[in-house]
């Protein structure tokens, strides 16, 4: 047996042998199916959490579920990310014949032979997220969903050179590569954080002999994080939200509001120009924009009446009640979604997408509704000043 790739470290009595894999190389999963035959571990540890097991298990999980339920139970932003890591994933398999991932599929197939425990060593993929976008300001946030959302349209074919590279990266680390050199702090959450939390769940596993699969990327940090105690619970909170977007978010329409009752009192006229101003601007442009995505007509008229109340909210955007709305008169099912990356190569599956056609309702809605804030802002300013003479 080689031992090319397999790390072998002895702590508390427990031996670990960590085998170093390449999330795209079939000799990968050739080699965790013979080392686990070979050495007849206690316990198999994989580099997966809870969803992304089940989603390995039951395919048909996210089939059948439609996108008004992803909303309602808000896992929009996992499905995002999974929709560009399968979009990455799929590519790399259409121009290489590859199929990402085999070796953590592996290792749960020859845990299951073999009678070992199965143990899921990695972090919720939803914590991992949610503690990087805590590490963003507003443009690093910005930026990190333009990257997400070109990742996804983008259909740049992979070179030799950089699937090798790709060959010491797990997939998400592979996806986020250049915007983690852009953030330095983002390698904490992504990987010294995983690090942690996989050395800690590895060497808790049950029994004497632990058989680790693992990517290549993360075996130097866990050798050396392996000998420390980690709080899992600590690692696996989610941030606490930064108070100050919340406080600029409230002032702007409380501002917009106090001008509007200011002006009603001294001129109900000029009270009732502002209101008037305030609605159309905001429900026709919001509308607009959802008109000119084609939305259904009730996703339309939804646009206009939430767009002048949510812009006074900013836990609310017009875009999510038309998008609710056009994903409930044109429901799409996850499938619409895993065939995205191929219907946005042509215009007639980028139109007649359900997906993308909910997001051209949504994206279109909420910049409608943004610029309706501006016009209608300013008019009520202006008349504001107007009346103040």
């Amino acid at each position: 047996m080689s031992e090319e790739n397999i790390t072998r470290l002895e702590l508390n009595g427990k031996e670990f042998i960590l085998i170093g894999t390449a999330h795209v190389s079939k000799q990968s999963a050739e080699q965790v199916k013979e080392v686990i035959e070979a050495e007849q571990p206690d316990s198999v540890c994989v580099e997966l959490d809870e969803q992304r097991f089940e989603s390995i298990q039951n395919k048909n999980q996210w089939k059948d579920m439609d996108i008004f339920k992803v909303i309602k139970e808000k896992k929009a932003t996992l499905l995002l990310m999974n929709l560009a890591i399968s979009s990455f994933q799929k590519r790399m398999a259409k121009q290489f014949g590859i199929q990402a991932g085999q070796e953590m599929i592996q290792g749960i197939e020859s845990a299951k032979e073999i009678g070992a425990d199965l143990v899921l060593a990695d972090r919720n993929i939803q914590i991992t997220f949610a503690r990087i976008w805590n590490n963003l300001g507003f443009w690093g946030k910005a930026q990190l969903l333009s990257q997400v959302f070109f990742s996804i349209f983008n259909n740049e074919e992979i070179t030799e050179e950089e699937l090798e590279k790709m060959k010491n990266q797990d997939t998400i680390n592979a996806i986020l590569k250049e915007f983690t050199d852009s953030f330095p702090r983002l390698k904490v959450p992504l990987i010294d954080e995983r690090d942690q939390f996989l050395a800690q769940k590895i060497k808790e596993a049950p029994g004497k002999k632990i058989v680790a699969v693992l990517g290549a990327a993360h075996v130097p940090g866990i050798t050396e994080e392996i000998h420390k105690e980690h709080d899992l619970k600590r690692l696996s909170e989610r941030p606490p939200k930064s108070k100050v977007p919340k406080i600029i978010g409230w002032s702007i329409p409380i501002l917009i509001f106090a001008l509007i009752a200011y002006t009603f009192y001294a001129n109900p006229s000029a009270g009732w120009q502002q209101t008037i101003s305030w609605v159309l601007w905001h429900g026709s442009l919001s509308a607009l924009g959802a008109a000119l995505a084609f939305g259904h007509p009730l996703a339309i008229l939804t646009a206009f009446v939430a767009s002048p109340i949510t812009s006074l909210n900013p836990l609310l955007a017009a875009g999510w009640f038309a998008g609710a709305v056009q994903a409930y008169m044109r429901r799409p099912h996850v499938r619409d979604f895993e065939n995205m990356s191929q219907d946005v190569f042509s215009f007639k599956g980028f139109w007649n997408n359900k997906v993308t056609r909910i997001l051209l309702v949504v994206v279109l809605a909420n910049l409608g509704s943004s610029v309706g804030t501006f016009v209608g802002g300013v008019d009520v300013i202006r008349l504001f000043l107007e009346n103040m003479r």
